[in-house]
């Protein structure tokens, strides 16, 4: 029965992950199958599980996976596996980046009647981004109910807004190019200075963007801090338009990120973490090249923009 077990565990796993067939994997499950994992404590049910195979296989294509080691007895069995694929189509809400995932794992399964009915496993959606250098802030959130707070009741929505309009920033244009080697850009107030050594910085891109998923995709963006001279620039990079970069005066930066002329200052940096939070995502980059001038910036409070040099409203 053992060697049994594992044969056909061998032959439900070929099937399912390299082939999206779940025929034999549905036959050696029991109907009230629960698939836990270690690390989010997250359950899935069977249809649950294949539905998170037929997406992981949609954003690998040519992903495979090789079992190892089956270890099995009467009514419990281990599974040690490794896989590899090119993350190459969307996973959920988050962009193709092109790399290469090579990863590993194991399962530890309960039997009942020559059936798996339960598994703990040590990896799953959160770990293959984990792996692929794309870690999720999002598990931070997750076991706190909608409209709550740890130990308290959180702000009124209104009363948030307030206190951020009592924050004064400068404006931000993030670019880069597209698949096609177009130039794209946003508008984005949410930038900061990480650190001088090493010249790490961050912008938070709402993942709704258009210009979102040629920024995740890509290795190298510019940021521009706008100057008190480029009204008309940022209310282009604020709108809807298909191609904002129209009549718009710009250079490449020495990785092709666009540096946008006349900008208080301009930098190009190399992207080296992407957090996931919720609805947006955290680029941190290490600063590349660096342009700057004593063009005042534009400043942004309370939904207004200011003149740097004298706080007169634009």
């Amino acid at each position: 029965m053992q060697q049994d077990i594992k044969d056909a565990v061998q032959y439900a796993w070929s099937q399912a992950w390299d082939h999206g067939e779940f025929a034999a994997l549905r036959a050696i499950s029991t109907q009230d199958y629960e698939r836990v994992s270690v690390s989010s404590g997250r359950v899935l049910d069977f249809e649950e599980f294949i539905r998170e195979i037929a997406e992981i296989r949609a954003a690998f294509p040519d992903m495979r996976t090789t079992i190892q080691r089956i270890v099995a007895n009467e009514d419990e069995l281990a599974i040690f596996w490794r896989t590899d694929g090119t993350f190459s189509a969307p996973l959920g809400n988050v962009p193709p980046t092109g790399t290469r995932l090579k990863t590993h794992g194991s399962n530890f399964a309960r039997l009942r009647g020559g059936k798996i009915a339960a598994e703990e496993v040590t990896w799953d959606d959160s770990a293959l981004l984990r792996d692929l250098g794309l870690p999720s802030l999002s598990s931070a959130f997750e076991d706190e109910p909608e409209g709550t707070h740890v130990g308290d009741v959180p702000p009124p929505r209104e009363m948030l807004k307030a206190f951020n309009k009592q924050f004064i920033s400068g404006v931000t244009v993030v670019t880069t190019n597209d698949a096609d080697g177009n130039p794209r850009g946003l508008a984005v107030s949410a930038y900061s200075s990480v650190s001088l050594d090493p010249p790490l910085v961050l912008v938070c891109v709402q993942k709704t963007s258009s210009t979102y998923p040629s920024l995740f995709g890509s290795a190298h963006v510019g940021i521009n801090i706008l100057s008190s001279n480029q009204r008309a620039t940022l209310d282009a990079f604020a709108s809807k338009s298909a191609d904002k970069f129209k009549d718009l005066e710009w250079h490449p930066g020495p990785n092709g990120s666009p540096l946008i002329d006349h900008s208080s200052a301009s930098i190009e940096v190399e992207i080296k973490e992407r957090f996931q939070a919720l609805t947006h995502t955290i680029f941190i980059g290490r600063v590349q090249h660096a342009e700057t001038t004593d063009d005042a910036p534009i400043l942004y409070k309370a939904a207004k923009f200011y003149d740097g040099r004298g706080l007169v409203e634009l």
